[in-house]
């Protein structure tokens, strides 16, 4: 099994009393480098390791059209937000439980980052999924990929199916492991496919 981590930015604040009072800049305003609904996958897989990078181009879904969001090409994490959050990052990436007996969920945690002027909101969480190499998966026909991926998401603990860059299929799990017989299986009952190998 292999992990992933998803950040997303759920809110931000901005105490202005506390700016015009403390900072250097009285009117600094709310943070500039996120805004909410910017979503970050971090992935560890192969030559990819962007928590070695700090987060550098893990910008999934800008909710702006600004190029300066952190974690965007060539921008990296805030300091103040990475500092906060890379911690958990790091658990999830490793397969760990981000939050034990905090959150109701164990793969998730909901920090923020440490200006206390104009903090920003994270949701972290830890995606769970399988790579499945198929022989030939770079010449399967589309009508082909869609009756492995009915096949795959018939398997309860499946939420996910998603066909990465012609190299192999990631099958994203919810809440358990799924023995890897039955994600092969699935893959060959979906027609003349043979599974080489489930990471």
């Amino acid at each position: 099994m292999q992990h992933k981590c998803k950040v997303t930015v759920i809110d931000k604040k901005c105490y202005a009393d506390l700016q015009e009072k403390y900072l250097a800049d009285p009117n600094s305003g709310p943070c500039p480098c996120y805004e909410v609904g910017d979503e970050f996958i971090f992935e560890r897989y192969d030559t990819r390791d962007d928590f070695w990078h700090c987060g550098l181009n893990t910008l999934s879904k800008a909710n702006s059209l600004s190029l300066s969001t952190a974690g965007g090409k060539n921008f990296p994490h805030c300091s103040e937000a990475w500092d906060a959050i890379a911690r958990y990052i790091y658990t999830a990436l490793q397969g760990g439980s981000i939050m034990r007996h905090w959150t109701n969920d164990e793969r998730m945690m909901i920090a923020c980052c440490s200006d206390g002027t104009r903090p920003v909101i994270f949701k972290i969480e830890r995606i769970d999924y399988n790579a499945v190499y198929i022989e030939n998966i770079n010449i399967i026909k589309d009508e082909d990929k869609l009756k492995i991926i009915k096949s795959l998401k018939a398997i309860s603990a499946v939420s996910d199916v998603i066909f990465k860059d012609d190299k192999f299929i990631e099958v994203i799990l919810n809440s358990r492991e799924v023995p890897c017989e039955m994600l092969k299986n699935a893959v060959e009952l979906a027609g003349e496919f043979k599974v080489l190998k489930i990471d």
